[in-house]
């Protein structure tokens, strides 16, 4: 308590003072009056007809970036059409020197040279904004903000036109924006907020019409007015994409396996997407017997770790409108930062059982779970109500078993049903937000899965938010509850999960009870933030109790922990000096339990800077107390490991230039050398010409731990054994990217990972006294006499009286794996696609620990021994559309 209140007065009240004296100069807001028209004007990119020539054009946009509030240096002119079903928006982006102008090719949402783009704050909450955008090479970049600007929606896709062109002035963007695709209330055309930008490329400049200071907090709520709507008439969508898939694979023959004696399949399936407007502000989207055959997969990795790997969605139905859904109870970035009341990946996951096979069987075992259907509400009224619905039926999915003499069936994951409910009210402008969610998972079990998987899990929580100062300050506290029910024994092993570890003997509250049929369980966040200022500040704290159990449709790394922490940052964005803009950030932090226990104390800090030469450069690190581990012997008693230490660095050259590169290091370590880590990336971008990129992203890392964990599954005497090993990792892997834009709507993408990960065990030891006041007294290496190997086990002698006492299999590994997926993106018609892939699945292990980089790397490519998985894929959607 005397290391964090002198942290406090030393580090953050100092910042608060000087920003309290900060000058806030008040901005008005501009305003802008669209014009109705009777005729349409063609999407071209040309600006010639009459309508765009009488318009009411607005102008005057200011520098947000390098000089915020400064000139800008080129003009923008903007205009703003509307009849009864489109808007129309016109930008026109003088250049004095318009051969500078940057007109690469890119896909949908990932633009890369000049661009302009315009907002709509259409429900005029001054919380939520719709931005269209678009290159100089007029590709689509379209986003959903919510929460004041603070939540950004990359994977919205909404169907519009818009076309490009340059001449001696400079370019121009012409668009048209069918109202159906922006929400707005009936009698909502008093005003609607409205902001416009342009980034001119080259100077990396960015201007907006509506000047917004740096220091102001917020961005949605700042913007200017657009009147002149009293006319609109909102349209309710109305878009239903069937959709057609065929697949092909080939894959080695294995001749005793009836399910691979082939070396080939074939398929075809099909569904229905859908995007339907319930009112003039709710969508409801449908996908019966969704494919995501087209998503890239998931990276290698190998998991030594106890908990789970969390996993980023990349299935468009579930990433957009996610903003809406989501329920964070965690803070920060990886860790328990991912800490959610809704983890969309559940939907649809690898089966969780596994078939009871005989000697001599083989099983045809799925992939995935099928999701019969789904479907998304969606929508926030003017009043400030938003309301996220999710609804999902994945199916009941069997491993079929070749016994020999016949074929059966046997269940491994069952009918499941997903439910996730939310809403959000705005009072006073957004200044006040109270919300709640509910979700729950129901299964239909049978055979071995009562005793694996939870009857049904319920989640739930309320959550209340309330700005101060004009939004200077935040409060949120964010309350979260769950309960789980099953069979004693699903129960028991939920209480033995890597997320509790309820069966630790050295506890004194909340132990293990084998004849539960319920778990309960609450958690929480609240923070406090100041938002505005070059001086910024948050303290926060996150809680979950050790019942606490989320992971049936949310996720929870670790329960059973009180994380609290202060953090202070300073951000300069005025250029001087050498530099365009830095920031600098530290803070502390605690880790308790609900025992009362200290687990860790820590201080991190952290720095970026980019220059005026346009390159950046960035460095942190972080310090560590002691740790008292609750979960390194894996359901054993508390484990004391040293302190540690973390380095990084990074830097990249002027992202403007063909060829661009980027370099991290990082580099950690345990005191008493109980581990160490070093890590090395590299990313090398070429851009050769303007319709084509290249990249690649090489990364090694070599680490030593003298603490990793191989067993506990011994006894010894009736005293159970930890058994650990030092282990000699080494991995490399790369990311390998080529992009082929012939134009924004047709696209070749390749992406391609080799992966190679070993591990060598050596100097097994057992834990003696986990809590030993010195590091080295709590763990006994086995000698030469001790322990034996005998072809991949390992026996033990421990009192060394010639008999075996125990033993454990061997460890080493050498894993290697090429990923690589070819996708061709043809966008016929705004909202229509045709997909061909080829997806490649190449991986090898085995238990030789060392790293032969040349040889590891020619097996990657060695058909004999790295046998091809090949996935051939055409995937062809209409869209129709009654809007």
């Amino acid at each position: 308590m005397k290391y964090r209140l002198t942290f406090l007065l030393i580090n953050i009240l100092p910042g608060l003072l000087l920003s309290a004296q900060d000058e806030k100069q008040a901005v008005q807001k501009r305003e802008y009056k669209a014009t109705e028209i009777s005729s349409e004007p063609i999407i071209n990119g040309i600006l010639d007809e009459q309508v765009w020539i009488n318009a009411n054009w607005g102008g005057d946009f200011i520098q947000d970036e390098p000089y915020n509030g400064g000139k800008a240096s080129q003009k923008t002119e903007f205009c703003v059409l509307y009849n009864k079903d489109n808007l129309f928006v016109a930008i026109k982006a003088y250049d004095t020197n318009p051969d500078s102008i940057v007109t690469r090719m890119t896909r949908r949402d990932s633009y890369d040279g000049d661009f302009v783009s315009i907002i709509f704050d259409s429900f005029h909450d001054l919380r939520t904004g719709f931005l269209f955008g678009t290159s100089s090479s007029g590709v689509k970049y379209d986003r959903l903000f919510s929460d004041d600007g603070d939540n950004e929606d990359e994977t919205w896709d909404p169907n519009w036109w818009v076309k490009t062109s340059k001449n001696k002035d400079g370019w121009v963007a012409e668009m048209k924006i069918p109202f159906s695709q922006v929400r707005f209330e009936k009698n909502s055309g008093e005003a609607w907020g409205i902001q416009l930008s342009r980034r001119i490329y080259r100077n990396q400049e960015k201007d907006f019409w509506q000047h917004i200071p740096k220091d102001a907090p917020g961005f949605i709520h700042h913007f200017g007015e657009m009147t002149g709507l009293e006319s609109i008439e909102p349209k309710k969508i109305f878009d239903i994409t069937p959709y057609a898939v065929g697949s092909a694979e080939t894959f080695e023959a294995v001749p005793e396996n009836p399910f691979l004696s082939g070396g080939s399949g074939s398929k075809f399936n099909g569904g229905i997407d859908a995007k339907i407007g319930v009112t003039n502000n709710m969508t409801m989207d449908l996908t019966i017997n969704p494919d995501f055959g087209q998503v890239e997969a998931d990276p290698s990795e190998v998991n030594l770790s106890a908990y789970e790997t969390f996993l980023v969605e990349k299935r468009p139905f579930f990433i957009e409108g996610n903003n809406i859904t989501t329920f964070g109870i965690g803070v920060g970035d990886g860790g328990v930062g991912n800490d959610n009341l809704f983890y969309s990946r559940r939907i649809g996951r690898r089966p969780q059982g596994n078939p009871r096979l005989e000697n001599d069987w083989n099983s045809d075992v799925p992939t995935n779970t099928t999701i019969l259907g789904a479907a998304k509400l969606t929508g926030k009224s003017k009043k400030g109500l938003s309301l996220g619905f999710v609804e999902a039926v994945t199916a009941r999915e069997q491993a079929e078993i070749d016994t020999v003499g016949g074929r059966v069936f046997q269940t491994v994951e069952p009918l499941t049903n997903y439910f996730v409910g939310r809403i959000q009210k705005d009072i006073n402008e957004g200044k006040t937000i109270i919300g709640g969610i509910f979700t729950a998972t129901n299964r239909t079990l049978e055979d071995d899965l009562v005793n694996l998987l939870h009857k049904s899990a319920y989640t739930g929580g309320v959550d209340f938010t309330q700005y101060f100062k004009d939004k200077s300050w935040m409060f949120n506290i964010n309350n979260a509850f769950s309960f789980v029910e099953g069979s004693t024994k699903a129960i028991e092993k939920t209480q033995r999960s890597s997320a509790r570890y309820l069966q630790r003997p050295d506890k004194n509250y909340a132990f293990l009870d084998t004849s539960r049929t319920s778990l309960s369980g609450v958690g929480g966040r609240m923070q406090l933030t100041k938002m505005d200022g070059h001086w910024r500040f948050m303290g926060a704290s996150t809680w979950k109790t050790p019942g606490f159990e989320t992971n049936d449709i949310g996720y929870t790394r670790e329960a059973n922990q009180i994380l609290s922490f202060i953090w202070m940052g300073y951000n300069e964005w005025d250029p001087k000096g050498i530099y365009r803009r830095f920031n600098a950030g530290n803070d502390v932090f605690t880790l308790f339990d609900f025992g009362g226990i200290l687990h860790t104390v820590g201080y991190e800090w952290n720095a970026s800077m980019d220059f005026k030469n346009y390159w950046s450069a960035w460095t942190g690190g972080n310090l560590q107390s002691l740790v008292k581990n609750t979960t390194m012997l894996r359901g054993g008693p508390m484990m004391i490991t040293p302190g540690n230490y973390n380095f990084w660095f990074g830097f990249s050259t002027d992202n403007r230039k063909k060829i661009e590169f980027n370099f991290n290091l990082s580099t950690s370590g345990g005191f008493e050398k109980y581990y160490r880590n070093n890590n090395y990336s590299v990313d090398l971008s070429y851009k050769p010409i303007d319709l084509l990129s290249f990249s690649i992203s090489p990364e090694y890392s070599k680490s030593y731990s003298e603490l990793q964990f191989v067993s506990n599954n011994s006894k010894f005497n009736g005293e159970k054994r930890y058994v650990f090993a030092s282990i000699d990792r080494e991995t490399i892997s790369a990311s390998v990217r080529v992009n082929l834009n012939l134009s924004p709507d047709l696209t070749f993408q390749y992406w391609g990972q080799p992966f190679i990960a070993t591990g060598s065990y050596h100097d097994y030891k057992y834990i003696t006294q986990s809590q030993a006041p010195r590091y080295q007294d709590r763990f006994s290496v086995y000698t030469p006499g001790q322990i034996t190997l005998d072809g991949k086990t390992f026996y033990i002698d421990e009192n060394v009286d010639g008999t075996r006492d125990y033993s454990f299999g061997r460890n080493d590994f050498n894993v290697k794996e090429f990923l690589s997926n070819f996708v061709v993106r043809w966008e016929y018609n705004p909202g229509s696609s045709l997909y061909l892939v080829w997806s490649q699945n190449r991986n090898f292990s085995s238990d030789s620990g060392d790293l032969r980089f040349f040889d590891d790397i020619g097996d990657l490519f060695d058909t004999g021994e790295m046998k091809p998985h090949n996935v051939f894929l055409i995937k062809f959607s209409y869209r129709f559309g009654l809007n």
